[in-house]
């Protein structure tokens, strides 16, 4: 089973740099999406690949976060959130079961630059998705994707010197990805990939992805119980379209 998950910061303007064409190309089994932007009435009538189901799940805000759910195989059942009004307005998290495992993907609120959002970050949304996938794994092991808006190690960025202590990369942040971890939460990617110099994003200032002076802050992590079951985990720098790139994971 290959799955997918791209910020795609606008499922409209990707939808112009070619997000049809990347589908017909990588032939996922699941794609999961983040900060689509978009309510379903704004989102095109498009000639979208056969044979998948589609989840949108927007912010209550117009043109601001959202995350979705396309997939070929049919889940058991979706929801939508985490049970929860005040962290549900922002269309943040979707969870699809499967009937062997949970599949959730994630689009983490960012600290911001002033880092405004941090403490909500760091004692109220992080401590509450990690409950959100406890409570899941109770009765299925998890996959959780998307876009955490944190580099765990100083390896997972270009240049962590410099940005200690900035949004996604503060001690509380990275404090937040190790508890997922300690909780028993694989980081799928490094399970093949011990290398420093994969990314996910890339500043649009200064030539940053030419450059590759980029941040992993796009991940695909699992249950241990999932363990034996992955076959790949990879990132797609090559793939245009958003800021972010494209992560994948592959499972038996």
């Amino acid at each position: 089973m290959k799955l997918i998950s791209w910020n795609v910061n606008g499922i409209r303007a990707c939808l112009n740099k070619g997000f049809l064409d990347f589908m017909k190309a990588t032939q996922a089994d699941v794609y999961c999406l983040q900060e689509i932007k978009a309510t379903v009435d704004q989102i095109p009538d498009v000639d979208w690949p056969e044979g998948y189901q589609f989840h949108w799940y927007p912010a209550e805000r117009r043109g601001y976060s959202g995350t979705a759910l396309i997939t070929r195989k049919a889940p058991l059942n979706v929801s939508f959130g985490m049970g929860d009004p005040e962290y549900d307005t922002e269309g943040r998290v979707i969870t699809a079961e499967f009937e062997d495992f949970f599949l959730v993907t994630v689009y983490t609120p960012n600290a911001k630059a002033d880092l405004a959002r941090l403490e909500y970050r760091e004692k109220e949304w992080d401590p509450r998705f990690l409950q959100h996938l406890k409570a899941l794994e109770a009765s299925k092991p998890v996959v959780a994707c998307g876009d955490l808006n944190v580099a765990h190690k100083e390896m997972d960025l270009a240049r962590p010197k410099e940005n200690v202590g900035n949004a996604g990369f503060t001690d509380e942040e990275r404090r937040g990805f190790q508890n997922l971890v300690d909780a028993g939460f694989i980081d799928t990617f490094r399970v093949f990939n011990s290398e420093g110099g994969h990314y996910s994003w890339w500043s649009y200032r200064a030539g940053a992805r030419q450059r590759n002076i980029g941040w992993r802050i796009d991940y695909f992590i699992a249950s241990k119980a999932m363990e034996e079951r992955l076959s790949n985990a990879f990132i797609l720098p090559e793939v245009t379209g958003s800021d972010h790139c494209p992560v994948g994971l592959e499972i038996d």
